[in-house]
């Protein structure tokens, strides 16, 4: 069973129609029993990292969400899901994020020509030997949504890179926890590909 968390994201929904468009039966829940019995387990989000964070304190899934990785159930952060995986983010400063990987989610910087947020298709090169993003050719393209992007500490974890007006850190792969800002769901053939991939990981 694929579990969706529902913690009042948006994009939720996107994101259920794309598994079960891979004949998966996606289950959107909150049920922290029913999000630890899951094969892998899903983080979306669209919207605001302070509002998202302050959800997840209000549904009481930080905690879960911790053992669900520490159990080592594959888990898929996507977009805000991405962000919320990291220790703070300079659209909500003064937020703590989930903390589980290191680094600090900062504003896209002003350059001429760019529009922020950043809405559209962006090649990504890709890392060899990470899993998720595994048989997607040369520097694919996929879906962008957001004003804010991810500088990781640990550069050892980045498993795709874009660039827009600076070098971003457009996905991760740690042991069985995986998260991408671009959004799969979205991102057409390449997108179903990575969530094909997710589907067919096995856990710790």
């Amino acid at each position: 069973m694929i579990a969706i968390i529902d913690y009042d994201a948006g994009n939720i929904r996107s994101v259920e129609k794309a598994f079960t468009f891979l004949s998966e039966e996606p289950v959107i829940t909150r049920d922290p029993e029913l999000l630890l019995r899951a094969e892998k387990v899903v983080l979306p989000g669209v919207g605001n990292f302070g509002d998202a964070m302050g959800n997840l304190q209000r549904y009481e899934l930080v905690d879960v969400i911790h053992e669900i990785i520490d159990q080592g159930t594959p888990f898929l952060g996507i977009c805000v899901g991405l962000q919320l995986l990291f220790e703070s983010s300079e659209e909500s400063p003064g937020v703590p994020g989930l903390g589980i990987l290191k680094g600090r989610i900062r504003r896209i910087p002003e350059g001429e020509g760019l529009k922020i947020p950043h809405m559209g298709w962006n090649s990504i090169s890709i890392r060899e030997g990470g899993r998720l993003l595994k048989g997607l050719g040369s520097e694919p393209y996929v879906y962008f949504v957001h004003s804010y992007y991810l500088d990781a500490a640990d550069k050892s974890v980045v498993s795709a890179r874009t660039w827009y007006g600076t070098e971003i850190d457009a996905a991760v792969e740690k042991g069985n926890l995986f998260a991408c800002q671009f959004h799969p769901e979205k991102s057409s053939a390449v997108g179903l590909k990575i969530l094909s991939n997710f589907v067919r990981l096995e856990g710790a």
